[in-house]
């Protein structure tokens, strides 16, 4: 009986580990110490020129705060930047949808998260 309890306990816990890397295919991920890398500061850029066009807004890129990723068909960025409204710094969040070998790239959406802190620099 001892014996048939680890087995089952092993079972549960491979069903368990299996069930974790199922969830985290396509899953949203951290992006870690490249947040500010010249690539991800291109794609920021690019979220707010394309949102200007669309809104006729003149938003101007200020920085970015913070960076995601998800596998789709490409890689979907989620970046949260700081951008300038007139005189006002705001905080957005921006989703790029990205395919290098087809030199594709297309902002999915952008909105309105809220003022950026007092203080906040770029």
């Amino acid at each position: 009986m001892l014996t048939f309890k680890i087995v089952e306990f092993d079972f549960k816990e491979k069903k368990t580990l299996e069930e974790r890397k199922m969830a985290t295919v396509g899953g949203i991920k951290e992006v870690d110490g490249n947040q500010n890398s010249l690539e991800i500061e291109s794609l920021a850029r690019f979220a707010v020129d394309e949102h200007n066009k669309k809104q006729n807004s003149l938003l101007q890129f200020e920085k970015i705060v913070n960076t995601k990723v998800q596998v789709v068909s490409g890689t979907m960025h989620h970046i949260t930047l700081e951008a300038l409204d007139g005189d006002k710094k705001k905080v957005y969040e921006a989703k790029v949808w990205e395919k290098p070998w087809m030199h594709f790239k297309e902002l999915q959406e952008f909105k309105y998260i809220g003022d950026a802190p007092s203080g906040s620099s770029s």
